[in-house]
């Protein structure tokens, strides 16, 4: 059971680091972008290139895929996604929807089909037994959880206690004003969105040994970032990061021991979780 919880959270920790830029897009900037998930497979395969071509070490190709994806992301939403923010949402997301089949396209010209395979470095391979033998996790699962666990304290502190989330907030809440009080909205908009799109790079190099790593990868998973979203809320970091750890867990255990019923599992329990909280699992519920 124990071994099953911990895999549960160390796949819930990823799902939040791969989704928790389309919180900040959708929730702080007001922009449905479904090609989120075109970042995280970018990032992926920057690190598979430089990982199995190259020879570099596994950290760094983490810190190359983040910045890469972070870099891309900054040259769309200054060439392209910045004309759609005051467009209408079915705008925003015909828009994004059409990068996800262009980026799945490319990538299936320039690396092919197949399913991208990595060796991790031999101190992240292996399992530690905890407990006395009372369960065992992977070393590599552990990584998962110390590294996305900081993540979410710096994201959190980032945009709660610092001047550039008071000053993203507030360019949220009212650009015009915003502007009139000498806040550079434009440039807070682009590194607001490429620092959501480098997480969600260092989300898909991260991702590769646990999720694997395909052109299909955008759409694969696009469900399961909507998902944290909108069981999370919009509004918040702490929200989506609660989410992805109930559905991690909820995903893992219904896999382990209703094997027949697959995937329905975490279906199911966001349909029951947006029943029960339907403006996410944070919001404050309506005044009556």
């Amino acid at each position: 059971m124990l071994t099953v919880l911990l895999d549960g959270v160390a796949s819930g920790m990823l799902l939040f680091v791969l989704a928790c830029g389309l919180s900040v897009t959708l929730g702080l900037m007001n922009f449905v972008n479904l090609a989120h998930g075109a970042f995280g497979m970018a990032g992926g395969y920057v690190c598979v290139l430089l990982l199995n071509r190259h020879g570099v070490p596994f950290l760094a190709c983490l810190a190359a895929a983040a910045l890469s994806a972070a870099l891309l992301g900054a040259v769309l939403e200054r060439t392209l996604y910045r004309w759609l923010y005051g467009r209408d949402h079915l705008d925003q997301v015909l828009f994004s929807i059409g990068l996800v089949f262009m980026a799945s396209a490319a990538v299936d010209w320039l690396m092919g089909a197949r399913q991208q395979l990595i060796a991790l470095p031999p101190w992240l391979q292996g399992r530690i037994a905890i407990g006395d033998g009372l369960a065992t996790v992977g070393v590599y699962r552990l990584f998962l959880i110390a590294l996305c666990g900081a993540i979410v304290l710096a994201l959190h502190l980032g945009l709660v206690r610092t001047r550039f989330g008071s000053r993203l907030r507030a360019a949220v809440d009212d650009a015009v004003v915003a502007r009139g009080l000498g806040i550079p909205v434009d440039r807070i908009f682009a590194v607001t969105f490429a620092v959501g799109s480098g997480l969600a790079g260092l989300g898909g190099a991260l991702g590769v040994e646990v999720l694997g790593l395909d052109p299909t990868f955008p759409l694969k998973y696009m469900v399961y970032f909507l998902i944290v979203v909108a069981v999370g809320g919009a509004n918040t970091i702490l929200g989506p990061f609660l989410a992805a750890l109930l559905l991690g867990v909820v995903d893992v255990a219904g896999k382990y021991y209703l094997p027949e019923v697959g995937a329905f599992v975490i279906y199911t329990a966001m349909v029951v979780l947006l029943l029960l909280r339907p403006q996410g699992l944070l919001a404050r519920s309506a005044a009556r």
